[in-house]
């Protein structure tokens, strides 16, 4: 099996890409985005795709033994619908391998119902904006599924081909993972 970095390479490369459009988003819109260090009522505990929880259990792995053993000791009482484990002080203790509904929450999306599309973003954003580039939305579906795609390519790798024990994980759970 090739090493966890090597798997993770498709992941960070959409990574890469999102955290440019966001900051390409962040610089046109800047004045009608809202969202700050310590602006944390997006910040909940969501399930997530194997392929980010093991991004985190990787980079979690690189942290000071204590830092880790006080993250994993808070991620054990968290409940599904909490806040997120990894908030502390308004602030993520993994910003860096946050996964991606994170670093897009926020932003403006383009969701689709049926034959129905939607733009919406944080109530707190675009208050005093009549409209908003179709440049700066973001499609949610097909971000999905590439997310979708690249985690199926990651688990098919990661687990040798058996299906992994579970579809999604907690965002607690990726903290208990041994990469």
């Amino acid at each position: 099996m090739k090493n966890v970095s090597d798997l993770l390479m498709n992941y960070n490369n959409l990574v890469a890409r999102i955290d440019d459009l966001c900051a390409g988003i962040q610089s046109a819109c800047g004045d009608n985005i809202q969202c700050r260090k310590g602006c944390d009522s997006c910040c909940r505990h969501f399930s997530i795709f194997w392929v980010e929880a093991v991004s985190m259990a990787h980079v979690l792995a690189e942290m000071p033994s204590e830092r880790f053993r006080s993250l994993r000791q808070k991620a054990q009482s968290f409940a599904e619908h909490d806040v997120c484990p990894l908030l502390e002080d308004g602030v993520c203790a993994l910003y860096s391998a946050r996964p991606i509904i994170c670093r897009t929450h926020g932003l403006p999306i383009l969701t689709r119902n049926g034959t129905a599309q939607l733009i919406d973003f944080c109530p707190q954003n675009f208050v005093q904006a009549e409209t908003i580039s179709g440049k700066w939305v973001i499609d949610l579906d097909q971000l999905n599924n590439t997310l979708a795609a690249i985690n199926a390519l990651f688990v098919t790798q990661y687990f040798n081909g058996t299906p992994p024990p579970t579809e999604r994980l907690t965002i607690a759970d990726a903290l208990f993972l041994q990469v």
